[in-house]
């Protein structure tokens, strides 16, 4: 059960990291060629959402944050490939 446990973790962290990395290569593709991909424009709703809420805001994206670095810790320290 864990190895099964363990084997999913794995995989949504490699999606979430392919995602990731989409992400970045559509903002570079914005930067360089404005409107064309939208990233940089939803970023900035994203943004403006959170910072709308005040402090609410503040707490929430601290805690996606904080979430987000956590998950990614295990697996650069477990010595995965």
């Amino acid at each position: 059960m864990r190895n099964s446990l363990n084997t999913i973790n794995g995989w949504m962290r490699d999606f979430t990291q392919f995602g990731i990395g989409l992400i970045i290569t559509f903002l570079v593709v914005d930067i360089l060629f404005p409107g064309t991909t939208g990233v940089m424009a939803s970023i900035g709703t994203l943004v403006g959402q959170f910072s709308e809420q005040g402090l609410a805001g503040m707490i929430a994206l601290l805690l996606f944050l904080a979430l987000f670095r956590r998950d990614a810790r295990p697996g650069d320290a477990s010595g995965e490939a």
